[in-house]
């Protein structure tokens, strides 16, 4: 192997031969499950009920699932926060100093109480 480059073989995503045979049968045998359940779904005749199942049935071939994702802290800790509510004015305006200019924000936030900067930028 050249230096952790794949070299020959298949291209990623190019079925093994069984793999293709059976999608080659499948086609060949008619309506696939998916193609059954998507038929059924798009029936405005059928039951709304049995048109839901295969809605939810199909789903998983149709759309991909959205892996979950953990946010941490530090090496996996917990996330830290701040309370800002006990700061003095001149502490806040010390922050403000310092991070204002990193959020792409400058000055004071009276006009904006949410504190979440300009909209549209």
């Amino acid at each position: 192997m050249a230096a952790g480059k794949k070299t020959g073989g298949r291209k990623k995503g190019t079925p093994n031969r069984a793999t293709a045979r059976r999608e080659r049968e499948i086609a060949k045998s008619g309506v696939t499950p998916l193609e059954y359940m998507l038929k059924v779904m798009r029936n405005p005749k059928a039951d709304n009920a049995r048109r839901d199942d295969m809605a939810k049935a199909a789903a998983p071939y149709v759309h991909p699932k959205l892996a979950s994702m953990q946010h941490t802290g530090r090496n996996g800790g917990p996330i830290q926060s701040v309370d800002l509510t006990n700061m003095t004015e001149e502490q806040l305006n010390a922050l403000e100093a310092i991070f204002g200019p990193l959020a792409g924000t400058s000055g004071d936030d009276a006009s904006d109480p949410s504190g979440e900067g300009e909209e549209g930028s």
